[in-house]
């Protein structure tokens, strides 16, 4: 295979599957907010709605649109932002092994912002 083909494949796959497995993070806190349950954590002090409402955009809708490689860099930014207050904020006091996941999701999506979505994406249209 060409150095570039397993570039590309590589994008996508680093694209595509973490944003499936966020989804499953993202999809029973939007089924909350559009069941207009707005119960929800505060951790920087916006108010739950706000909270919630920020956390489906990060969670949801931006991993739908990192999927499908649409403004790839720009929608990856609101998910690493909320992976980083998950990690940092929410379970600052928690262990390394609590927190682990969001880092790993957080790091994940820095490398999407830095490399961009690949070939295989809108974005490359």
């Amino acid at each position: 295979m060409p150095n570039s083909l397993l570039k590309d494949v590589g994008l996508a796959v680093l694209r595509i599957l973490p944003s499936i497995m966020m989804l499953t993070h993202g999809i029973p806190k939007f089924q909350k907010l559009i069941a207009g349950n707005f119960e929800f954590g505060n951790p920087i002090g916006i108010g739950a709605a706000p909270s919630l409402f920020l956390t489906v955009l990060g969670e949801f809708v931006c991993p739908i649109l990192i999927i499908i490689g649409f403004k790839t860099r720009w929608v990856a930014v609101p998910s690493a932002i909320t992976m980083l207050v998950a990690a940092v904020i929410v379970h600052g006091d928690d262990p390394f092994a609590t927190k682990e996941k969001a880092l790993l999701y957080l790091v994940i999506f820095l490398a999407i912002i830095l490399l961009g979505p690949g070939k295989y994406s809108i974005d490359r249209k």
